[in-house]
């Protein structure tokens, strides 16, 4: 298919490798830009790991916390203090302990519901771009971090729901996600996520093996359709990479 051959894939061995290389290609990535960076998390499980890493003497010193502003590209909307928050999980691993407050951009859930949320967040990250369009040649971020959930999604992009088809907004409202936590959601769209220098999607466990095989295979799924402007790359452990590509 078309959108493998536009992929990176690297395979690793575990989760704490897989955590390493994607914090080498985090720092690697921040490196390059001497202005200010913008990086965009992810929520879930996969990027914990990767995060704690971060907050470590290793890495630390690595990054040049003043000049790195933190988004998200989606959001469970449940207030800021609710364990199952994407940023509060963030904040709680590594960005309260490194990273400067007013360079923390979470999506705001305390507005009247998901679509005021996001016409919020999407007027931040206009400002913080400098322009209400985005761009082909002037990425809206230096590094996007992604995921895959069991039935193909990544951020809170789900199979057949309108959000996968947006092309105009950047962050639109999600109803109700097609997966636990059943709760609305506050998601980046493809073209803003798309908008980076590259995207780095985290996968492990043998949990993830089958939704890995359908991706890979060229399924038309969200996590297959969300891909860099500039590099896509997907770091993949060894417990969830595909039967097809074992030995490769």
């Amino acid at each position: 298919m078309g959108s493998l051959s536009k992929r990176k894939i690297i395979t690793v061995a575990d989760p704490a490798a897989l955590a390493k290389s994607a914090a080498d290609r985090l720092s690697a990535r921040v490196s390059e830009n001497n202005g200010r960076i913008a990086v965009c998390l992810t929520g879930g499980s996969s990027p914990r790991q990767l995060y704690a890493l971060l907050a470590t003497d290793a890495y630390r010193g690595k990054i040049p916390w003043d000049r790195v502003h933190w988004f998200i590209g989606d959001e469970r909307f449940v207030p800021a203090d609710d364990p199952r928050n994407n940023m509060s999980a963030a904040r709680q691993i590594f960005l309260d302990e490194c990273a400067p407050t007013e360079n923390v951009h979470a999506i705001p859930t305390d507005a009247d519901d998901p679509n005021a949320s996001a016409e919020q967040y999407a007027e931040e990250l206009k400002s913080f771009y400098g322009a209400n369009n985005i761009e082909s040649d002037r990425p809206l971020f230096d590094l996007v971090l992604m995921g895959v959930g069991p039935d193909g999604h990544t951020a809170s992009l789900f199979p057949s729901y309108p959000a996968l088809e947006e092309t105009s907004h950047w962050v639109v409202g999600v109803p109700k996600a097609n997966v636990e936590p059943f709760v609305p959601r506050v998601t980046l769209t493809l073209p803003a996520l798309g908008s980076c220098r590259e995207m780095l999607f985290e996968v492990a466990g043998t949990d993830k093996r089958a939704i890995l095989t359908r991706v890979f295979g060229g399924e038309n799924l969200p996590a297959n359709r969300a891909r860099s402007a500039g590099e896509t790359v997907w770091l993949v452990d060894q417990a969830a990479l595909p039967e097809s590509f074992r030995g490769r």
